[in-house]
């Protein structure tokens, strides 16, 4: 399976797992759990910004549709794709990324997943309750929201990613 047709086959997978299965979960104290910035995520390294934020748009603007939300998880996803090129910098290794790896848990270990892609959903998960409350005085609850479901979508992206991908092979 080329790169190409398997991230479009995620695209499609994610964009309607969230909409149609993850948004209807009712688990309790404000959790939320969130799928897609996984796929934001698991993009190839040498991809362009533009291409980043396009498809981050476009993936977020599609679960809006579906959910009725009106920007909010375009908005959340863009932001997310935004910060991805300064974190991946900040946490590349001296001699750059291997092309062939990509960015899972699987190719660039455990370490380096927990903090850059923690990162990254922890500024995707806050600006997505920050638009979704959007009252100051509701600050705590807002980090409350963003704390349950950052752990418990953090867990699903690790259980995601253990089932369902295989080592990269050296070409």
């Amino acid at each position: 399976m080329t790169d190409l047709t398997k991230n479009i086959l995620r695209f499609i997978l994610f964009a309607f797992a969230q909409a149609l299965i993850f948004n209807n979960l009712e688990i309790g104290f404000g959790i939320h759990l969130m799928v897609h910035p996984l796929f934001v995520m698991l993009l190839p390294f040498e991809i362009g910004v533009f291409s980043l934020m396009s498809l981050a748009f476009v993936m977020g603007a599609i679960i809006d549709v579906f959910s009725n939300t009106y920007g909010l998880y375009a908005s959340s996803l863009l932001m997310m794709a935004f910060f991805r090129p300064i974190i991946f910098k900040f946490y590349g290794p001296r001699e750059g990324y291997d092309p062939i790896k990509e960015p899972s848990i699987v190719d660039m270990g455990g370490r380096w997943f927990f903090f850059v892609f923690g990162y990254l959903l922890l500024i995707h998960h806050f600006w997505f309750f920050l638009i979704e409350i959007f009252r100051i005085d509701q600050f705590f609850f807002i980090l409350q929201k963003t704390v349950l479901s950052l752990v418990f979508s953090y867990l699903l992206s690790i259980l995601l990613q253990t089932f369902f991908m295989k080592k990269s092979k050296a070409k």
